[in-house]
């Protein structure tokens, strides 16, 4: 799998790909992303995509959601069976069903079109720190399958597979929350907790991350979200998995 980074450290300038078809959206925000401190690469399609990946060290991923050909889905579908690189996805269409999609196929984050472009970089900072916050060590180590629940997740690809439904691919936070409530199953975590060892240790208090990662892995797991049996919220603490785990080496 393509590791995000060389290292644990901010580099001095990090690496961001734009994949547009429109080329005067590519323009603007390689200009702009380059002006905020970012070294940036263009690509226009899947085909070109790859090809920058070949070539160049990527740290973040900024991927248009619409494309013609193969659409930024399928991309994003296919970077997340060999890649752990954070993506954002964007789009012209800013429905809820779009922005589902798009997080469901492993998309870190999603933002409609038109957008500030400032926000865009204040994204790409939290997803770049909540990143490399995760220990690499860790990750290596990592066993590569852990079943849980009647669920199989294949850690190196951040897949969940029930008997023959479709294969569900985790976003990074997703998975990163899914782990740890994994590593302590049957155990209460507090939401600042998992913030501070899944995220970092200065995450913002009011930060509701955490319940926004709890939601959508609900929306996967459980057969009825609104009524959570697997990932139970523990009054005045915060979470845990109610199962069984184990790990198949």
């Amino acid at each position: 799998m393509i590791s995000r980074f060389s290292s644990t450290t901010m580099n001095k300038s990090d690496h961001i790909l734009i994949v547009d078809d429109d080329e005067e959206i590519r323009q603007l925000l390689s200009d702009y992303l380059q002006s905020a401190g970012y070294r940036t690469w263009v690509a226009a399609d899947g085909k070109a995509m790859r090809e920058q990946l070949d070539k160049v060290q990527i740290d973040l991923i900024v991927l248009d959601l619409m494309m013609p050909g193969e659409d930024g889905v399928a991309l994003c579908r296919e970077l997340r069976t060999h890649s752990d690189i954070p993506v954002i996805m964007l789009t012209a269409r800013g429905s809820p069903l779009d922005r589902i999609v798009g997080l469901e196929v492993g998309a870190d984050d999603y933002m409609p079109k038109p957008f500030e472009p400032r926000e865009l970089v204040a994204r790409i900072k939290v997803i770049l720190k909540r990143a490399r916050s995760y220990p690499l060590q860790a990750a290596r180590n990592a066993p590569g399958f852990i079943r849980f629940a009647g669920w199989r997740l294949d850690t190196q690809a951040r897949q969940l597979q029930r008997d023959d439904e479709p294969v569900i691919t985790l976003g990074s936070s997703d998975y990163l929350v899914l782990r740890t409530l994994i590593d302590h199953a049957n155990r209460a975590l507090t939401r600042d907790y998992l913030l501070n060892n899944v995220y970092s240790k200065d995450s913002l208090p009011f930060d509701r991350s955490i319940d926004v990662c709890i939601s959508r892995l609900r929306q996967h797991l459980e057969p009825d979200p609104r009524h959570p049996t697997l990932i139970r919220t523990v009054r005045n603490t915060g979470y845990m998995l109610t199962a069984d785990v184990v790990v198949e080496e």
